[in-house]
């Protein structure tokens, strides 16, 4: 298991420079949403030969802060990555208990609706609506696993015919089932909406690939082994990458930004979503 991080750890090594030289340009802004007098918008990073017909693959992420607060620019690295090597990513803003007063539930809402604005303008994006990956970290990830399984919480006045639930999902140390004492606090003891807004709980045959990424130091390792068992069960594809010595959120910064960055471009190359990296590039490790 060592070795096999250390081999990831090479090979993002080799990242870094795709990290740092990737597209310098600021991202296009996109409103997705009004709520009363609150703008939610996108920060969109574009491919350098990007064009609008081409229908590229899209990521969206959602940043962490246990749905109280978190900045849209967290995963502004992996975006601009992701974006040298062909992908529209996108960066989501939703709405916070700090900064707007709501429950978890509202995030909730924020993701699917920002999922299906994506998948509704398409062709202005130049992305496939047929491969949009869900992405975030912490509650982030807790959002986008909700707008891939969870059923409910869709606006009504929001056209239903458009799906609001990603093909992939992308995960950093997510909150997966929030029928714990700690998180049903966070929604006044409400049972009901713990079992809603818990992924694990609504996995099915047919649900998304899914990379899971955690520190074996984070309580919240557990919630991950439980998704990766329950899915591979239902013989759902779902990949575990762990790290030694690290707990949560270890994913922000060096070495594992890039390591886990460089897992997050195998596992999308093994999809089809990106292309196979160059022959001055060796392949990621194991999950393990």
């Amino acid at each position: 298991m060592l070795k096999s991080y250390l081999s990831l750890a090479f090979l993002s090594l080799l990242l870094i420079g795709r990290l740092a030289s990737a597209q310098e340009t600021a991202p296009k802004k996109f409103v997705y949403k009004k709520v009363n007098d609150v703008d939610l918008s996108l920060n969109v990073y574009q491919p350098p030969e990007w064009s609008a017909d081409k229908k590229l693959p899209a990521i969206v992420f959602f940043f962490g802060g246990g749905w109280t607060g978190g900045k849209i620019e967290q995963f502004e690295s992996q975006s601009k990555h992701l974006a040298s090597r062909g992908m529209v990513a996108i960066c989501a803003d939703y709405r916070v208990k700090s900064r707007h007063g709501v429950k978890p539930d509202a995030c909730v809402q924020d993701a699917k609706s920002a999922i299906r604005w994506v998948r509704q303008n398409a062709a202005k994006l130049g992305i496939d609506p047929q491969r949009i990956v869900g992405a975030g970290g912490s509650a982030g990830g807790h959002l986008a696993a909700c707008t891939a399984l969870c059923p409910g919480l869709d606006l009504t006045e929001e056209n239903q015919d458009i799906s609001s639930k990603p093909n992939v999902l992308v995960l950093y140390n997510p909150v997966l089932n929030f029928n714990v004492a700690n998180l049903t606090d966070r929604i006044g003891g409400d049972e009901q909406l713990a079992k809603a807004i818990s992924p694990t709980q609504h996995l099915a045959a047919n649900s998304q690939p899914t990379l899971l990424m955690y520190g074996k130091d984070d309580k919240l390792l557990a919630q991950g082994e439980e998704y990766e068992q329950a899915a591979k069960k239902l013989v759902c594809r779902c990949e575990l990458m762990t790290v030694e010595g690290v707990g949560h959120g270890f994913f922000n910064r060096p070495p594992h930004l890039q390591a886990t960055t460089a897992r997050v471009d195998a596992f999308l190359v093994s999809l089809g979503y990106l292309p196979p990296a160059t022959s001055t590039e060796s392949k990621p490790a194991g999950d393990k």
